[in-house]
C-alpha cells in the first residue's frame, strides 16, 4: 500500500479497531535511518539470533508472488506481507503492509506501510554493517551507488545521513531516472557524478563505500577494481542464481552476511562463489558476530556485506516506528 493514513507529515497517526495505522508519512516523520540502525544493533546486542528467524516464504499468484515474512521477539510479533508484480505499470512493483502484535495477549497494535518500512529497514541494515566494517575515515568518503530505483535512492540518502560523504557516483542503465536521482541528491547537498554502466570502472575505483541496489542477474563491475578497505553492500539480489558482485571481489574480501542459513537459501552472491570454490561456508562472518565484537574484518582487503532482507529486521524496525509514531500522537 502506498498510504495507510494520507495527510500532512505533521499529522499524528490515525487508529482503526484499536490499531495504529502508520503511513509512509508517519515513518518519514518519526524514524531516521540512524534510529533504525540503533534499534537493530540493540536487538543483536540484546541476544537476538538471526539464525533462528523464520524463513521467508513465497506463494505464486496469478500475476506475481506473495511474500510472507513472520518474526517474533519478546512481547512483539509481526508479519510483513508483500506482493511482487513484475508487470505493474501504474502501481509499484512491490506493495505491502506489516501487521504488528504486542504484549502477552498479542493484541494487534499497528499496521505499518510496507513500502516505507522496507525502504527504511533495508538501508538501516546496510548502515549498521558499514558502521562496523568501514575503517574510521580520516577524510570524507566517496560513495558509489548502482541503481536508480527506490532502494538505490534510500541507500544513497542513508549513507549521506550516517557517513561524511564527499561525493556520490551514481551508476544507472537509463539516463532519465539517473538524472532524476542525481538532481534529488544534489538538492540534498551532495556532489554527484553520473555514469552509465560502460563507465562504471571510474565510479568503483575510488569508492570507499559501494552500494549495489539493482535487479541485475550478473556482476555489475570487475571486483579487482575495488580498493582495499572499501565496503561493498550487495543487497539487490535475493535468488540463489543471481548476483551483483563477482568471484574476484569475493575471493579477496572479508564476507559478512545477515545469517548463514538465509544466505545459503537465497544469496547468489555467496552461493555461486561457494560453488566455484573461491569461498567456503566457514569463511562467512555474520552481522551478529561483527556487531557484538565476536568477529571482525581480517587483513587489508575489501569488506563485502551481503543482505537479502530478514523478517526480524522488519519486526525490530516496525516496533521502533510504532513506538515513535505512537509517542508523537
Amino acid at each position: 500500500m502506498t498510504e495507510l493514513a494520507p495527510g500532512p507529515a505533521d499529522v499524528a497517526p490515525v487508529t482503526f479497531a484499536g490499531m495504529t495505522l502508520v503511513s509512509s508519512g508517519d515513518v518519514a516523520r518519526t524514524t531516521s535511518v540512524t534510529a533504525a540502525a540503533d534499534a537493530l544493533e540493540a536487538a543483536l546486542r540484546g541476544g537476538l539470533d538471526p539464525e533462528l528467524d523464520a524463513p521467508r516464504s513465497r506463494l505464486a499468484t496469478a500475476t506475481g508472488e506473495l511474500l510472507i515474512m513472520p518474526s517474533t521477539l519478546g512481547d512483539h510479533s509481526g508479519v510483513k506481507l508483500l506482493s511482487s508484480t513484475p508487470g505493474n505499470q501504474d502501481l509499484p512493483l512491490i506493495q505491502g503492509a506489516f501487521l504488528l502484535f504486542e504484549g502477552p495477549g498479542q493484541r494487534p497494535a499497528a499496521v505499518v506501510d510496507g513500502i516505507a518500512l522496507t525502504n527504511l529497514r533495508t538501508p538501516a541494515v546496510s548502515a549498521l554493517a558499514v558502521r562496523h566494517l568501514a575503517p574510521a575515515p580520516g577524510r570524507p568518503e566517496r560513495l558509489a551507488v548502482f541503481g536508480t530505483g527506490p532502494q538505490a535512492r534510500a541507500h544513497a540518502l542513508a549513507m549521506l545521513e550516517v557517513r561524511d560523504i564527499a561525493d556520490v557516483a551514481l551508476v544507472g542503465r537509463r539516463p532519465e531516472p539517473l538524472q532524476t536521482l542525481a538532481e534529488e541528491l544534489a538538492a540534498a547537498g551532495a556532489t554527484v557524478r553520473s555514469y552509465l554502466p560502460d563507465d562504471a570502472a571510474e565510479a568503483v575505483t575510488d569508492a570507499d563505500i559501494v552500494c549495489c541496489c539493482t535487479s541485475s542477474p550478473g556482476p555489475l563491475f570487475d571486483g579487482t577494481l575495488v580498493k582495499d578497505g572499501a565496503v561493498v553492500v550487495a543487497m539487490g539480489s535475493h535468488f540463489p542464481h543471481t548476483r551483483e558482485v563477482d568471484d574476484a571481489l569475493i575471493s579477496r574480501s572479508t564476507v559478512v552476511v545477515e545469517s548463514r542459513a538465509s544466505t545459503l537459501r537465497e544469496a547468489g552472491d555467496i552461493v555461486l562463489p561457494i560453488a566455484s570454490g573461491v569461498l567456503r561456508e566457514d569463511d562467512l562472518l555474520t552481522l551478529h558476530d561483527v556487531v557484538t565484537g565476536r568477529a571482525g574484518p581480517e587483513g587489508s582487503g575489501p569488506r563485502v556485506f551481503k543482505g537479502t532482507g530478514m523478517p526480524w529486521e522488519d519486526l525490530v524496525v516496525a516496533t521502533a516506528i510504532y513506538r515513535a509514531a505512537a509517542g508523537s500522537s
